[in-house]
């Protein structure tokens, strides 16, 4: 069930490429983070005020700093220099990096079926950013390299904090902190360019209105909640293979808001790293209800044995 849950604010992070090359094109990313991380933040805090005590602002400011601000602005980066659908599929690697990490950093071996699955992702993805099937900006398979390696540090970093810190608090403040550093840069961006700050204010829309209050309430306020209440109750990997619903987001609205379209083999090679990010998960829960059934049958061999005992 948390799977299908974890799936949520993928779906919603899924839509945020193609929402903001559609809605909000040529904005400067940094700005883009401030006003996607702080407004969903002060918004949460005034839902659940809170508090961090004196011990945790630094711990907080290091996630915000990572887990929002630099990531935030890796993200429009990506989302102004890649293809919605490519940014969406090329995030599905993540779990590869989540194991990763687990194993280097908390020497958790992954396990047979993931390191295949993880393999065989790495083998599509290679297949696919390769420069002879696609033509992809450098810079924004740098930012989303680098994003994936937020992803994977941050939750990480999240998920150590979850018995410390009430999820709420490291929900609210993280994004809080994380704009906040965001608005500083974009202040210092804007004193060296104000001509492109002048223009986002001169030609604000309607369109650009709705693109701030979808990235604003769903993608974050709504998706960055489910997003740390979630990480409390599964691990990162398990939650990073929930991901599946981005790169299906990101596919669906390429199509339908920038008209996206590729191959049938650039097609097959995403469908490909979909699947595969599935596989691990796939079985996992299919040997836990497996285990499950065996243990209802187990006690209730063990109730009719009692209860036999009892009547003879």
């Amino acid at each position: 069930m948390n799977i299908l849950l974890a799936m949520i604010p993928a779906f919603f992070w899924g839509t945020t490429y193609a929402v903001t090359k559609f809605t909000l094109p040529d904005w400067p990313p940094i700005l883009l983070g401030a006003l996607r991380a702080l407004p969903a933040g002060l918004l949460l805090l005034l839902v659940k005020p809170s508090l961090p005590k004196k011990g945790e602002w630094q711990v907080l400011f290091i996630l915000g700093t990572v887990n929002i601000a630099t990531f935030f602005g890796l993200i429009f980066v990506m989302a102004q220099t890649l293809p919605s659908t490519i940014s969406g599929v090329g995030m599905v690697s993540v779990p590869v990096f989540a194991m990763l990490y687990q194993w280097l950093v908390n020497k958790k071996r992954p396990s047979w079926v993931q390191t295949l699955s993880g393999l065989a992702l790495v083998l599509f993805a290679f297949f696919l950013f390769s420069p002879g099937t696609i033509s992809l900006n450098p810079i924004g398979l740098g930012a989303m390299l680098a994003a994936i390696m937020c992803i994977v540090a941050g939750s990480g970093i999240t998920k150590a904090l979850g018995s410390r810190i009430h999820w709420w608090t490291i929900l609210t403040w993280q994004l809080i902190l994380g704009g906040a550093v965001l608005g500083l840069v974009s202040g210092v961006h804007a004193s060296f360019e104000p001509q492109v700050y002048q223009s986002v204010v001169a030609n604000f829309s309607t369109q650009n209105l709705i693109g701030l209050l979808w990235v604003v309430g769903l993608n974050t306020a709504l998706s960055y909640g489910m997003y740390v209440w979630l990480l409390q109750r599964m691990s990162v990997v398990d939650f990073t293979f929930g991901g599946i619903a981005n790169p299906i987001a990101g596919i669906l609205c390429g199509m339908v808001l920038l008209g996206e379209s590729f191959t049938q083999t650039q097609y097959a090679l995403m469908m490909g790293m979909i699947v595969m990010s599935l596989v691990p998960q796939t079985i996992q829960a299919a040997k836990h209800h497996r285990l499950q059934k065996l243990s209802e049958t187990w006690f209730l061999i063990k109730t009719i044995e009692i209860e036999s005992g009892l009547r003879f």
